[in-house]
């Protein structure tokens, strides 16, 4: 299994943890949309998170969405997961530049700028769960933290990093998320927080080669760590022309008439992966006269 995610109880269930190394799923979106060094981080991050939030889900049906509204460079980014650790997402200005931080760092915080971040879970239910909140520091897991602890009120510690190779291409990725359960004894509390101050960077333990295991044992250090099971991480679209097909059927007759009219092929793109599906005139016909039964 090259890009995992591995789950964790600790102190005796007083805590649950996700762990996770996303390299190779990085490194697919970022092929896919053609991202620039600092777009891959944030999509990177966000990506990493949502493989960790979908696999919290129960159902394989279940979808989770991050998005975030944002008014920096970046324009924005989305992502959906589902429960097995299938991901995909994409950035509103993939080619977005930014100069390095003070501490010689991608600058994500500066792409993204001032925004929102949307948790959008559906479940099959209704109504799908929706939790917002402000970005306060736009690195994301900061921002995942502050979500967790307010819209959902569960204490929990997110890191998530992206390291890039001089060439542009992922050198490693990955994250972890840690939370502590509503009977938690302040001992541990105060054991998880000593901890997580003496830990490096996500990227800094995946450079030195350190699995996801092995980043929880650091984080939760001295808290009888329990792993419970882990899961492969992809990068995955599921789109097909077939859905693209729906799509365009769905439109209606009239719109499916207007794009015949003009007698040239139509290219539909998908947002997620990038992948484009071209339309001859005789498959559009084909498909108005299925939106005529």
């Amino acid at each position: 299994m090259t890009d995992y995610i591995v789950r964790a109880t600790a102190a005796g269930n007083q805590i649950r943890a996700f762990a996770a190394t996303t390299k190779d799923t990085v490194e697919a979106a970022r092929q896919a949309h053609n991202t620039s060094p600092v777009a891959t981080a944030a999509l990177g991050r966000l990506l990493t998170a949502g493989t960790m939030m979908g696999s919290m889900m129960k159902n394989e049906s279940d979808l989770l969405t991050l998005q975030i509204q944002c008014d920096g460079p970046i324009g924005g980014l989305t992502v959906t997961a589902d429960n097995q650790g299938r991901v995909k997402g994409y950035v509103n200005n993939p080619e977005v530049l930014i100069h390095a931080n003070a501490k010689g760092k991608l600058d994500v915080a500066e792409a993204l700028g001032l925004g929102i971040l949307n948790v959008i879970k559906d479940m099959g239910l209704k109504e799908p769960y929706v939790g917002q909140t402000i970005l306060h520091t736009s690195e994301i897991a900061e921002d995942l933290t502050y979500y967790f602890a307010t819209s959902e009120q569960i204490p929990s510690s997110v890191g998530l990093g992206v390291l890039m190779n001089k060439d542009n291409t992922v050198r490693q990725a990955g994250g972890f998320i840690v939370q502590v359960m509503p009977f938690v004894e302040d001992a541990v509390v105060d054991r998880l927080e000593e901890n997580i101050k003496k830990i490096d960077s996500v990227t800094a333990m995946l450079d030195r080669g350190y699995t996801p295991e092995q980043i929880l044992q650091e984080v939760l250090q001295g808290m009888d760590v329990e792993f419970t099971d882990q899961m492969p991480a992809e990068f995955y679209c599921n789109c097909s022309k077939e859905r693209v097909e729906r799509a365009l059927i769905s439109i209606g007759r009239k719109e499916l008439q207007s794009l015949i009219s003009e007698g040239k092929e139509v290219e539909m793109n998908c947002h997620f992966c990038n992948r484009n599906y071209t339309f001859s005139i005789e498959e559009l016909k084909e498909l108005l006269k299925k939106a005529n039964r």
